[in-house]
């Protein structure tokens, strides 16, 4: 089939790639004039760099160049995603600064209303559709009273995706809205030019130290199925209904010794920031690797944390543009850098279809992330937003492959709906609401791989699993599966990366 994608990030690209390789003709759509969705040229800003070390965030078959660094920067991860694209040879297929403005269902697939870079308008036609157009496609921005005014008076207001050099911060005096990863990055790689740096928190998160106590790395913690293991899901297994069970005091013990090496580590107690809660309850906000540079800057005077606070008004004060808090407090800001969150829309499909996708809250309604409940022909990728994103989004697009193929053995739709709807229920209480519309699955990423790979009976040997309870889940590990749904599929196997390490055997399909 001919298979439309919009987005060129880490799901669109790696959507493409096991589409391609299952003998589909796929055309990705992306408005950025280059491949990596956030990564990309018009979307980074200062000082970004991945928040998973670069062996967990690689694709299976595919690993980071060895000379990238442990953490590798926005830049590196763009280029990254640019040779996958090579390598894969998925340019042809590629249709950047082309923006989708309307899909909508046809009879026999989908068509596309498109409009590239000069406005040049055209029409598309798919048999099959998949959004994978990322669940961090739009800057959420306040709207601040007094905005007019102070832009009047020479203020800025901008995205932090929107915000691409240091250098526009140069000798001006910078709010930076947020505490989350972002803000943090931007306000370290800010502090030596701004005039002023100042960090508007309305709440504060708790951060982990990439390397705990100074040495441990955080992924032999966290980026394992162990660490997973400390937070209870819907479904338990063995070992995690002990530790939620009898093992409780251990499992709780086991997470807030995080919490408080990192409150030592990082002086937080000195420098009045320390969370309120414990770190276990860390996922019910933003689990937020800590920036390195970032508490230093606070305690040298660089960087000043405003705490529970909010901006209330943006004014003039003397013709220079200021920004007021709700304790009164007045603050010069020259720009003021909104690291606020995103909002996940899909206005390219029409009215009728987003309700369809959508629970009355404006959840997606998604079986697996991925399979719409009312929507016919349309997938979606990317919207599994975890801590092993691209590794989540490259079993996603494995599962849409098997799709097409009618090789899910999906339950009737009244269930489908009812697990949709339990998942939600149970995701509102496990992270406080903080689900970003039941599109990020964080901290249960190995969970759907699971499920995922379960369905279709693909999964990986449960020997390697057993080890990813002690060590950081290796993306390596599942380089098999792909191709062994493309054997099943019958269509030509090809292993273009022979040098990495095999994978136990995967388990007999279903």
């Amino acid at each position: 089939m001919r298979i439309g994608i919009i987005g060129a990030g880490v799901a669109g690209l790696t959507t493409a790639k096991v589409l391609k390789q299952a003998g589909h003709d796929v055309v990705v759509f992306d408005r950025a004039p280059d491949v990596g969705g956030v990564w990309g040229v018009t979307r980074r800003y200062p000082g970004v760099s991945t928040q998973s070390p670069k062996t967990q965030y690689s694709l299976s078959d595919f690993p980071m160049p060895k000379d990238y660094p442990e953490w590798p920067s926005g830049p590196q991860v763009q280029a990254y995603l640019a040779s996958y694209a090579d390598h894969f040879g998925l340019p042809p297929h590629l249709r950047l600064s082309t923006a989708v403005t309307r899909a909508r269902p046809v009879e026999g697939g989908w068509s596309l209303e498109v409009r590239d870079a000069d406005g040049t308008r055209d029409t598309v036609g798919v048999d099959r559709l998949v959004v994978a157009n990322g669940v961090f496609c739009e800057p959420a921005v306040p709207d601040y009273p007094g905005l007019e005014e102070f832009t009047e008076a020479g203020g800025r207001l901008v995205a932090a995706t929107d915000f691409h050099d240091a250098e526009e911060a140069r000798d001006r005096h910078v709010l930076v809205v947020g505490y989350g990863k972002s803000a943090c990055d931007v306000a370290v790689a800010i502090g030596g030019t701004a005039a002023s740096t100042d960090v508007i928190a309305r709440q504060l998160l708790w951060k982990v130290p990439r390397r705990i106590g100074g040495l441990l790395n955080f992924k032999m913690l966290l980026l394992t199925r162990m660490g997973e293991a400390l937070f209870r899901y819907l479904r338990p297994t063995g070992l995690e209904r002990f530790l939620h069970g009898p093992g409780n005091g251990l499992r709780r013990r086991m997470l807030n010794s995080v919490g408080a090496v990192s409150v030592r580590q990082y002086r937080l107690k000195k420098l009045g920031l320390v969370p309120e809660g414990r770190m276990e309850d860390i996922v019910k906000g933003a689990i937020g690797l800590g920036t390195e540079g970032f508490f230093e800057g606070v305690a040298a005077g660089s960087i000043t944390v405003h705490r529970d606070r909010t901006i209330t008004r943006l004014l003039t004060v003397s013709g220079r543009p200021h920004a007021r808090l709700d304790d009164g407090t007045l603050l010069p800001a020259d720009t003021v850098v909104c690291a606020t969150g995103f909002r996940q829309e899909v206005p390219f499909l029409d009215e009728e279809i987003q309700q369809q996708l959508l629970d009355e809250r404006g959840n997606f309604m998604l079986y697996r992330q991925i399979l719409p409940l009312d929507a016919p022909g349309l997938y979606f990728n990317g919207y599994n937003s975890s801590f092993f994103s691209p590794l989540n989004a490259e079993l996603a697009a494995v599962w849409i492959a098997a799709d097409l193929a009618g090789l899910v053995p999906l339950p009737d739709p009244r269930t489908r709906r009812q697990r949709v709807v339990d998942q939600i229920a149970f995701m509102d209480g496990a992270t406080d609401g903080h689900h970003c519309r039941n599109t990020k699955i964080i901290p249960f990423s190995l969970h759907n791989a699971d499920e995922v790979l379960d369905d279709l009976g693909l999964n990986i040997g449960r020997r390697v699993r057993a080890g990813h309870w002690i060590n950081p889940v290796d993306p390596a590990a599942y380089r098999r599966v792909t191709p062994a749904l493309i054997e099943r599929l019958g269509q030509p196997s090809n292993d273009p990366d022979p040098q990495l390490p095999a994978a136990e055997p995967l388990l007999p399909s279903n």
